[in-house]
């Protein structure tokens, strides 16, 4: 049964590792993973559940219409030129320009970022 891992896998990692991995079966360590891009994050063994769900509140406090936008944006760019892929980032923000852009302007403004507020440990 085909799960699209010997299409998916070379657009993430390449060609070189991803067909290593896929004729050998050899297995990846995490800092292995990390370096070819295949792995975001590196948690200590038995905080991966921990680390997922700080993750999570933390893409959940963003304003949500621009991150969907920006995520509409990057899967979709892969088969436009780059002129193109720009018209349509700057289409899909329309709608969080709009709607989020003078709040998260005022609370940047008043000390607070994506990186928490000033102060803030």
């Amino acid at each position: 049964m085909s799960d699209g891992t010997t299409v998916r896998l070379p657009r993430l990692i390449g060609a070189g590792r991803a067909l290593d991995m896929l004729l050998t079966a050899r297995k990846v360590a995490g800092s292995e993973a990390v370096a070819m891009g295949l792995a975001d994050r590196l948690v200590p063994t038995g905080q991966a559940l921990a680390a997922a769900v700080e993750l999570a509140h933390q893409i959940a406090s963003f304003p949500q219409i621009a991150m969907r936008s920006d995520r509409m944006s990057a899967i979709r760019q892969w088969n436009l030129s780059e002129a193109d892929a720009i018209a349509l980032e700057t289409e899909l923000s329309i709608e969080a320009r709009r709607k989020e852009a003078q709040a998260g302007a005022s609370r940047f403004a008043s000390g607070s970022g994506r990186h928490g507020t000033v102060g803030k440990d």
